[in-house]
């Protein structure tokens, strides 16, 4: 028996357990679905923010025109968007740190309540970051967005309109609200947050968005 036992605790004898028994792993179906840890690729958002999309789950991206990570960033945000699921909603939201974000903030809620923002959402990040064209006035931005049929008085009504301001002004709020200490985030259901810092890359920024995701639906 001693023999036995020795023979069977050698170490080429739990090389080839460990083997095997990786080589069942491989063989099992999600054996590496991806899984995150809290304070490693995501961390709580502390309280807990309201959301604003019902049943679904709310998934948030804050961001700002004039950050270069952003703009790299949109291309994997509107392929995610392809294959979201079903039960999220997402919300796109400025994040305003500082009082000179606020007016490219105020330019988005200003596209939207027109119903031209799919022109000029991504025109304004091009604008920005390809073409340096500065946009940090009021004037440069009627400008901008006459260019994309916008007549100026009706630019110059809705941009200064308490609809917009409201929005801006919420915006301001939930940048601090969430703990965000730079963009572009996400903020899933108003619980979690993560980036590229924390996730390694925009790529798994949005894996971890999924995991997060996954795990709200699987707890409700």
């Amino acid at each position: 028996m001693h023999n036995i036992s020795s023979k069977l605790l050698s170490k080429p004898f739990l090389r080839i357990v460990g083997m095997t028994m990786l080589s069942m792993l491989l063989l099992t179906p999600g054996a590496y679905a991806a899984s995150y840890e809290e304070g490693e690729e995501y961390e709580l958002v502390l309280p807990p923010q309201p959301t604003t999309t019902g049943d679904k789950i709310e998934v948030v991206e804050l961001f700002w025109y004039g950050c270069p990570h952003c703009y790299q960033f949109e291309p994997y945000i509107n392929r995610w968007l392809k294959k979201k699921p079903a039960n999220v909603e997402f919300v796109r939201m400025p994040g305003i740190f500082r009082p000179s974000w606020a007016i490219l903030a105020r330019a988005y809620y200003t596209a939207k309540v027109l119903g031209v923002l799919d022109k000029t959402h991504n025109a304004i990040f091009e604008a920005t970051h390809e073409l340096k064209r500065p946009l940090t006035t009021e004037a440069q931005l009627a400008d901008f967005f006459a260019e994309h049929g916008v007549k100026k008085e009706e630019f110059a009504k809705v941009f200064r309109s308490f609809a917009v301001e409201s929005k801006v002004r919420r915006a301001m709020d939930m940048s601090r609200r969430y703990g965000v200490k730079g963009v572009p985030a996400m903020i899933v259901n108003g619980k979690y947050r993560t980036g590229g810092v924390m996730a390694g890359s925009h790529a798994n920024t949005l894996k971890v968005v999924d995991y997060l995701i996954k795990k709200e639906s699987q707890s409700k």
